[in-house]
């Protein structure tokens, strides 16, 4: 809607309009920063989470708006009589309130009678906890926005492996704490012929090679590898390096035989993809001798 501009902007042509001095509104023209907000993930992060939170930070602000009358009511009847220069009205006292209860203290106003510093003490430790609400609600948003985040990325890191596209989203959501995601740059070692087996990986994004006694392959997204040494409880057979900067799902020994126990199915997935392997290497073997005879 270009909303900023116009105010930007506006100032210019209401000096064709009013003959008064309007230069003092060039401050508006700070406003531009606000338009950096659509290219930075952390502003629209935080404009996420006023958003979510709105309802709890309205809900503090009344308490802190109630807890600033109560203190500026109950020093003005305490320190009126004692400062009726600083604490000669309500609205006078809340200056003082203010200064308070957000604990900066400025000390120009300040309570003289006992009465009155003990009412200004416990105004203190209230403002402590009163003021450092909002901070927790703003705290709480941002670690529920991260998650929320995070979890959209492993979900459609999930979402991009074939055996898991027969799963239901609470399924899903079940694996996704178990699945450690992993980037490796191109030519990095991923698994070491003879290594015990540990994890069985699942290819989000990218590239990977095999290495075979009849020359590399190539696996891309959506394959996965490493899972038979579990199934067998063997060490590696094959050396697998990235071929390009890939994007793995891990799934550790113990998570996977867990997974397995409780979906039989999805174990004979991975020994039907595991056969069929098996089978490609071997058609291209036999039609390799062939070529050659």
């Amino acid at each position: 809607m270009q909303l900023i501009d116009l105010v930007v902007i506006l100032p210019f042509y209401l000096s064709f309009l009013f003959s008064i001095d309007l230069r003092m509104l060039r401050i508006l023209r700070l406003f531009r920063l606000l338009k950096l907000a659509r290219y930075s993930p952390a502003m629209q992060s935080l404009v996420a989470v006023v958003s979510n939170e709105k309802r709890a930070l309205f809900g503090a602000l009344l308490l802190m708006v109630c807890l600033l009358l109560f203190a500026s009511t109950g020093i003005y009847f305490v320190e009126h009589k004692a400062q009726p220069e600083a604490f000669g009205s309500v609205p006078a006292a809340m200056w003082w309130a203010v200064a308070t209860l957000t604990t900066v203290g400025y000390g120009d106003v300040t309570p003289i009678t006992p009465l009155g510093k003990v009412f200004g003490g416990f105004v203190m430790v209230f403002g402590l906890g009163m003021f450092a609400l909002p901070i927790g609600i703003m705290a709480t948003g941002f670690s529920q926005e991260s998650h929320r985040r995070e979890f959209v990325v492993s979900w459609n890191l999930v979402a991009n492996v074939g055996m898991f596209a027969r799963l239901d989203a609470a399924e899903i959501a079940r694996l996704l704490p178990v699945l450690n995601s992993a980037t490796y740059e191109a030519g990095e070692l991923i698994i070491h012929e003879g290594d015990f087996a540990v994890a069985m990986y699942f290819i989000a994004s990218g590239k990977v090679e095999v290495e075979t006694a009849k020359g590399p392959v190539l696996m891309s997204e959506g394959e996965h590898f490493g899972e038979m040494a579990l199934i067998e409880h063997r060490t590696r057979s094959r050396t697998v390096r990235a071929e390009t900067k890939c994007r793995l799902l891990v799934l550790d020994a113990p998570d996977f035989h867990r997974l397995m126990r409780g979906r039989p199915e999805l174990l004979e997935e991975i020994r039907k993809t595991a056969r069929e392997r098996l089978h490609s290497e071997t058609s291209q073997e036999t039609k390799s001798k062939r070529d050659t005879l």
